[in-house]
């Protein structure tokens, strides 16, 4: 059984979502819609698909079953609504959206429509990763005492110049935290669970004609009584790989990118030699780090098929809507305390 997938927005992440159908047995992409139409034809001549500037047309296709949204981040909300209206299941680029009622409309959508709603988090998919949340589950770690996140990225000016929504909050819906360091923010509250407030301080240090932040720095009190820090920025030459690091009372573990780089626990086993071993040297890309393109799509790959067992067995995606509200929710928050000085509870 052949499962159809549509493209919405036609950008340069739109390519990865196209070779992940590509490497799902019984995929196929069949249209790809971009408003206007030479983005559609480019990804359309390399990997196949109608080409749509109607979006209409496009969601009345039979042989469409599952649509992938690129658009901007402030532009999901309204083709998820529309695609979930006319019955097809919705996979969304991080982040969700860039507001709590704009999240909130596309789950809802979802939900009444009976359809399926994903959000983009390929981290969690890794090997690496898996084992550090099997290792938080276990209880390996004691009592979790901080979870730190880090992303020294570095964007050129040009970067932010090349598109027009780059760099503003109505279609970025932030900087730094928004677009770039939201992956290190789902997982960081995947390994830590919820997040119950924040203090925080962002700012603007090298880059020009942007609404939105460049550089932020934010501590963080887990529900768990654990307390973290989360720091980012796009203006970190040369660009470094993203860092997860959690301490508690019985261990250690450090994640950069891929690979795990300290692995430390009071009780060892018998496994814990072999996979410090193996989780090194896992980094294939730079992770985005100073490329946004120098990024892999195996991961985007194994969250399409989980999104598709998901369909087949009528379970939540790994993570649906409401995980990808998430992180948007701590860093909409960590905006409001940079804002206004103060600390800010969520929730």
């Amino acid at each position: 059984m052949s499962t159809g997938f549509g493209i919405i927005g036609c950008g340069m992440i739109a390519k990865f979502h196209a070779k992940a159908i590509a490497d799902i047995e019984g995929a196929q992409l069949v249209a790809c819609y971009n408003r206007t139409e030479p983005k559609a034809k480019d990804l359309s001549a390399e990997f196949g698909g109608e080409v749509y500037t109607d979006l209409d047309a496009m969601l009345g296709r039979d042989d469409l079953d599952v649509v992938t949204i690129c658009s901007p981040s402030g532009a999901h909300a309204e083709p998820c609504v529309a695609a979930a209206k006319a019955g097809k299941h919705v996979i969304v680029e991080k982040p969700l959206d860039v507001t709590l009622e704009r999240c909130d409309a596309m789950i809802q959508a979802c939900e009444a429509a009976g359809v399926k709603l994903a959000t983009i988090f390929p981290s969690r998919f890794h090997k690496s990763c898996q084992l550090m949340k099997e290792a938080v589950d276990a209880g390996r770690f004691g009592q979790l005492a901080l979870g730190d996140a880090y992303v020294k990225w570095f964007r050129t000016q040009e970067y932010y110049d090349s598109g027009a929504w780059r760099g503003t909050w109505e279609l970025d819906g932030g900087g730094a935290l928004m677009n770039q360091a939201i992956h290190s923010v789902d997982l960081l509250l995947w390994l830590m669970g919820p997040a119950v407030d924040v203090m925080a301080h962002t700012n603007t240090v090298a880059h020009e004609r942007i609404e939105v932040e460049d550089v932020a720095t934010a501590t963080v009190r887990f529900a768990n009584g654990a307390l973290g820090v989360i720091e980012a920025t796009t203006a970190g030459f040369p660009g470094s790989l993203k860092k997860i690091e959690l301490t508690g009372s019985q261990g250690t573990a450090i994640l950069e990118e891929e690979d795990i780089i300290k692995w430390q626990f009071a009780e060892e086993t018998e496994q814990d030699e072999d996979l410090r071993k193996e989780m090194m040297g896992r980094n294939e890309t730079g992770g985005g780090a100073a490329d946004p393109a120098a990024i892999g799509h195996h991961a985007h790959a194994a969250l399409f098929r989980d999104f598709l067992d998901a369909i087949e067995n009528d379970r939540p995606p790994l993570i649906d809507g409401h995980e990808g509200r998430r992180s948007v929710e701590l860093i909409l928050a960590i905006y409001e305390s940079a804002k206004s000085g103060s600390r800010v509870k969520l929730g």
